[in-house]
């Protein structure tokens, strides 16, 4: 399904980035892992060429526009051209009500998971107008949709990254590049397993009508058709996986 193409996704480290990197290096792209853990790319990218596929690593602080423009840099230098950038790294940061958030954590935030975007996107798309042809996926969350009491920076940044991609694909949509989000509910992974107790574990899932949280792998899925020919008509949209939160 991408075949010749070469993908950069950043948080490819760990959970929905792993699985999304893992997915497009089977689905025959060459991918830049782009993360600040080194470690876990570099578990990562083993994985990949385990299975037969191509791919490196960069160490890229998304929050730094230096090291955005370094890590499509490093895509094109290594592969010879940026095809796909899925815009993965995140955090969660600070729980706290917004008259009491600290403001180093809106900070925080803030940086990562929307100004990290707008970074990315910044020296992606002009990689990919060389090409005049890229699909750009920005990892929203269903709390990009609707409010979450004590994560006041986390809903704003994802409200934000909605309107940055809607944007981006406006002003790039005669020019053949593609920019989507996706919208995940609450995804089972590694660091929800070290952070929370089995009782709130069980609360989350409950919060969904499917009544369990999500899997990396199926929003990587999801990930992929944009990613692909085969979402060739859609842009400035924005996907959820979420069990159905949304709909409640």
């Amino acid at each position: 399904m991408l075949q010749k193409k070469t993908a950069l996704i950043t948080g490819a480290g760990s959970g929905i980035g792993e699985a999304t990197t893992l997915l497009f290096a089977r689905s025959g792209a060459s991918v830049m892992l782009a993360d600040m853990d080194m470690a876990g790319a570099e578990r990562v990218l083993a994985e990949v060429k385990k299975n037969g596929g191509k791919g490196a690593v960069v160490k890229a602080d998304v929050s730094n526009p230096k090291d955005c423009e370094h890590m499509v840099a490093e895509t094109v230098k290594q592969f010879g051209r940026l095809d796909i950038a899925v815009n993965n790294a995140g955090i969660g940061g600070p729980q706290a009500m917004i008259g009491d958030y600290p403001i180093d954590g809106w900070d925080k935030v803030i940086s990562i998971n929307l100004s990290g975007v707008f970074y990315g996107m910044r020296y992606q798309i002009p990689a990919m107008l060389k090409n005049k042809s890229g699909s750009i996926i920005n990892m929203a969350s269903i709390l990009a949709k609707v409010g979450f009491p004590s994560s006041g920076a986390y809903v704003a940044a994802k409200h934000g990254v909605i309107g940055l991609t809607e944007n981006a694909a406006l002003e790039y949509a005669t020019q053949g590049i593609r920019v989507n989000a996706v919208g995940p509910g609450f995804i089972k992974t590694p660091l929800l397993d070290q952070n929370l107790k089995k009782e709130e574990m069980e609360g989350i899932a409950a919060l969904h009508p499917m009544k369990r949280m999500g899997t990396p792998e199926e929003v990587a899925e999801l990930v992929l058709w944009l990613a692909s020919e085969k979402s060739s008509f859609v842009t400035g949209s924005y996907y959820n996986v979420d069990g159905g939160y949304l709909a409640q």
